[in-house]
């Protein structure tokens, strides 16, 4: 007797109906590995790089590293240089040196959340881009929704 009430109340919560087509990222993720965009672990002192890996996917938020170094931890922080070129007349990034000059490179820290190790000598290191400013992040999120969807 008393099941049907209770049934009919639980059915008229919205939250639990709409639980099932929550989106948990805040960007949405672009596949560019067919493009073969080097990221680099970034040294400030000599101020150069050395490769990391190819960039699999990437939103404004976060990356996807394909890497061969195996040796890289969850909950690590690395510096890293992320270059992309010019696309439409869109550059993905900012030069606040130079006011708000175009630029295609960035220079900043990536927490790994997860690494996967593929099997074949490489992982995919995948991760949170922490110091990014938001009108980095805007641009870049700008310039990824001008690029052709992955087939």
């Amino acid at each position: 007797m008393f099941v049907q009430p209770i049934q009919r109340e639980i059915e008229q919560i919205p939250f639990m109906a709409m639980t099932q087509n929550v989106e948990r990222r805040k960007h949405r993720r672009h596949d560019l590995e067919n493009r073969q965009y080097i990221v680099e672990r970034w040294d400030a002192v000599r101020k150069q790089g050395t490769p990391l890996g190819i960039v699999a996917d990437i939103s404004a938020g976060g990356i996807r590293i394909r890497s061969r170094e195996v040796s890289v931890a969850p909950d690590t922080h690395i510096r890293l240089r992320l270059r992309l070129p010019t696309y439409a007349g869109i550059s993905p990034f900012i030069n606040h040196e130079a006011g708000t000059a175009p630029a295609n490179d960035w220079v900043g820290w990536l927490v790994v959340s997860r690494v996967t190790k593929l099997g074949n000598g490489t992982c995919e290191i995948a991760g949170r881009l922490v110091d990014m400013d938001e009108v980095d992040r805007g641009m870049l999120g700008l310039y990824l929704s001008t690029q052709p969807m992955a087939a």
